[in-house]
């Protein structure tokens, strides 16, 4: 067992019986159960939006590097640079070399989850580079010395009375403060950092290949001032965030918000494509765009779960996920929690270190019904059980369990042949761990149904 795999149980046993904590997530992720059904409702046919942007992204994902290529070529014909970059290594370091010939000591940083991949803020504080959140959301987390803890919604682990007491202890604001208050003080701390900044990044919602676009989606103006402020912009994307044409927004635009929070469509929606040009009044004098694999070749490889590519990050499968509501995003130990945490980490990361995130899953499909794209997250976690087992990363005692299960299920004798006391030994002997501490292990009865219902039959033994 490695030790994330314990890590994973050790966390999951604390967050999932924290009533406080499952009060706090029952909570935010209500209010998302009560606007996400509203939300779909400006839908005609919600199933034929979703199998046309399915349809969409699988092309895409079989045609990645036509794609990628035709994207490099459009943005950087207006003057934008790429970055190519094989992990988190390589990006940082071509970022780092970026802003440090520019003299960059501070940037502003609106929300990026791709960003949490290469632990950005903590790398360029290595190099004496200021990085600040402008997300309320993942300033507050930054504030905190926290890791986000959904894709969409990084705070949704804290209540207002958390976050109060927080701020309280951090800047000496008012206890118990509300929070309109604390929006409104952090909106003017923050306003200054944008126009002092030297440099400005994001993530990418969408690249553009038809036009080489960089498209984000926000709610609060934040990204907008974090890329047209500052004289640098360096967009980080994975190279699955492509769609072939500007005219797909018109159809993923409203299915990641809708999905995401309940709205028709979220406020600000940029399209950014390219550097300032002659004539324009505003954008940055120069901009790059981060194309990053890190380990998403490792996932196109995969013939069975490369679909998983097509995720567009609208949380949807966390919301809906009830492994996912009792032991939080935090539990992970990864950026990508819930189910298509668990589908696309093993690939990312390893299959060695990470293939327990693929079996902490009821399998009861909610992932799957929910998801814009039509990914069918809960067989691809099926498909990743498969492989795990045969890339030789089960361990001694899963072998023998599986064996001895499998050699006593399939010969009807060797069920029979045992009592109830040598049963219930058994049981306790090989399931005691896993069931938990916090379960009683099932009791074998006397009297199996099959002689129960031999006797009701009058039947010989």
């Amino acid at each position: 067992m490695s030790e994330q795999s314990k890590e994973f149980q050790k966390k999951a046993e604390e967050k999932a019986f924290d009533l406080k904590h499952r009060k706090t997530i029952k909570f935010n992720i209500g209010r998302y159960n009560i606007s996400v059904p509203k939300g779909k409702l400006q839908y005609s046919n919600l199933e034929l939006a979703k199998r046309r942007a399915a349809n969409i992204k699988c092309r895409v994902v079989n045609e990645l590097e036509h794609y990628l290529k035709e994207f490099e070529a459009n943005f950087t014909a207006k003057g934008g640079k790429i970055i190519w970059a094989v992990d988190a290594h390589e990006a940082i370091h071509e970022i780092s070399k970026v802003l440090k010939n520019a003299g960059v000591k501070k940037i502003v940083k609106s929300k990026s989850m791709t960003t949490e991949e290469l632990e950005f803020n903590e790398e360029l504080h290595k190099e004496n580079i200021t990085s600040i959140e402008t997300d309320l959301g993942e300033y507050i987390v930054q504030v905190a010395g926290e890791k986000p803890y959904h894709i969409i919604t990084p705070v949704m682990h804290k209540s207002k009375e958390d976050i109060a007491e927080l701020f309280n202890n951090k800047f000496g604001t008012p206890p118990g403060s509300s929070p309109e208050y604390i929006t409104a003080w952090v909106r003017e701390k923050l306003r200054q950092e944008f126009v002092t900044a030297d440099a400005g990044i994001s993530g990418a919602n969408f690249l553009i290949a038809d036009t080489g676009s960089v498209c984000l989606t926000e709610n609060e103006g934040n990204a907008l001032m974090s890329t047209s402020f500052p004289k640098i912009h360096i967009a980080i994307g994975g190279i699955e965030k492509i769609l072939p044409s500007v005219k797909d927004l018109a159809l993923f635009w409203p299915l990641l918000s809708t999905h995401g929070t309940g709205q028709n469509v979220t406020v600000y929606n940029s399209i950014i494509s390219g550097p300032r040009q002659e004539g324009e009044t505003d954008g940055p004098e120069e901009m790059y765009v981060v194309l990053l694999d890190n380990g998403r070749t490792e996932l196109l490889k995969a013939k069975d779960q490369k679909i998983a590519l097509a995720c567009i990050r609208c949380g949807a499968c966390l919301n809906g996920c009830p492994i996912y509501r009792n032991i939080g995003g935090h539990a992970y130990g990864t950026v990508y929690s819930g189910p298509i945490g668990a589908v696309i980490t093993p690939h990312l990361k390893g299959f060695a270190n990470y293939k327990h995130l693929s079996f902490a899953s009821s399998l009861c499909g909610k992932c799957t019904e929910v998801c814009p794209m039509n990914i069918p997250l809960h067989k691809l976690l099926l498909y990743n059980r498969r492989d795990a087992v045969k890339l030789g990363y089960s361990t001694t005692a899963e072998k023998v369990v599986v064996y001895g299960w499998k050699t006593v299920m399939t010969h009807r004798w060797m069920i029979d042949k045992f009592g109830p006391k040598m049963k219930n030994r058994m049981i306790g002997m090989f399931f005691k761990t896993p069931w938990g501490q916090r379960r009683e292990i099932p009791e074998v009865k006397p009297k199996s149904f099959n002689r129960i219902w031999k006797e009701s039959k009058g039947l010989s033994s």
